[in-house]
């Protein structure tokens, strides 16, 4: 199975060995690999493992996944390529994955997706996952374990829908902006009339 070796000290996970899917490295003991260390994001980096190999996806971490030295935010892993995520060093030491064909089944009818309170989607198919991926054809949404990768060499990879086959982009969550109380009104307008300027 795919794996990959951390090469700095100290740290528990001396392996992160791939499981088929997404694999969610971060800071979070919550995390598939929890890596406990300053540089490392509460949710740093997805690795996602599919019969055409591994991919790293950085989910906006702040110190940055890097690929023999260069940042990057979506890259297939190739053996032997050295990986940063902040500070921790690792070594990909294979990509190879074991995949059974499965029985063919009629699928069953898919419930709509559920919609949290900040408005992000959960996978119709994969309750505990949110939906992170949106079919540009089809309209539907699924998790990083239901969309299918396609490998192109040298190229960025090529999401698919579950459904349709068609091409699948990155649902983007924004945060929603802060609102300000009556108080941080109040200053602004004071600052403004005497010529301060709000701070932000």
């Amino acid at each position: 199975m795919a794996r990959l070796l951390i090469k700095t000290e100290g740290l528990e996970n001396g392996m992160l060995e791939l499981r088929l899917g997404v694999n969610l490295v971060g800071r979070d003991p919550q995390s598939d690999f929890p890596i406990n260390h300053p540089t490392v994001s509460t949710h740093h980096c997805e690795l996602i493992l599919s019969n055409d190999g591994v991919v790293l996806h950085d989910c906006g971490s702040t110190n940055g996944s890097f690929v023999n030295g260069q940042p990057v935010g979506e890259v297939w892993l190739e053996p032997g390529q050295q990986v940063r995520f902040g500070d921790v060093e690792l070594v990909v030491e294979s990509t190879d994955v074991n995949i059974s064909i499965p029985k063919i089944e009629r699928p069953a009818p898919r419930p709509p997706p559920v919609v949290m309170e900040d408005g992000a989607l959960l996978c119709p198919r994969h309750a505990d996952h949110l939906a992170t991926f949106k079919c540009t054809h089809c309209h539907e949404v699924m998790c990083g374990n239901c969309v299918r990768m396609m490998r192109f060499k040298g190229g960025k990879p090529l999401f698919l829908c579950a459904v349709c086959h068609h091409k699948c982009e990155r649902i983007v969550s924004e945060k929603p902006k802060e609102k300000k109380g009556f108080l941080g009104f109040l200053q602004d307008t004071v600052r403004l009339k005497f010529g301060g300027r709000p701070k932000h």
